[in-house]
């Protein structure tokens, strides 16, 4: 199940990618590797959610003790592995439109290194789930 403003989710997350969500303040790279990203996991994990790489979340207590205590993953993978652990535990995911808007002060950590990780960890994922 997913959207809607009502229900009785197991984790919410917000998207991003669908409805009236979007990003507002990324260059034309960031959106791009963004894009890409959640791009990639659609077709590797098949989530049955938009926006994977997002990190504002809801979860209801014992929901999330159950996923950080199996999820192995470090840097942005983890909020992946957050959401595709809840579909293997069947647990329900709802999505609600954000609007994203770019920090104001300091510099984004996405660097080539955490794209490598990122890439090694879909990958990790893929082959494990």
């Amino acid at each position: 199940p997913q959207g809607g403003s009502e229900g009785d989710f197991d984790l919410v997350s917000g998207t991003r990618y669908k409805g009236d969500g979007g990003v507002y303040g990324w260059d034309l790279r960031r959106k791009l590797i963004s894009r890409g990203a959640n791009f990639l996991t659609q077709v590797l994990l098949r989530p049955g959610a938009s926006d994977l790489t997002g990190s504002f979340r809801l979860y209801k207590r014992p929901v999330l003790e159950t996923l950080v205590s199996r999820c192995v993953s470090k840097g942005y993978v983890f909020q992946m592995e957050m959401i595709v652990r809840a579909r293997q535990l069947s647990y329900s995911v709802g999505e609600v439109p954000i609007s994203f808007v770019d920090r104001v002060y300091g510099e984004s950590k996405l660097g080539g290194n955490e794209i490598v990780s990122f890439v090694k960890g879909l990958i990790t994922l893929f082959a494990t789930t």
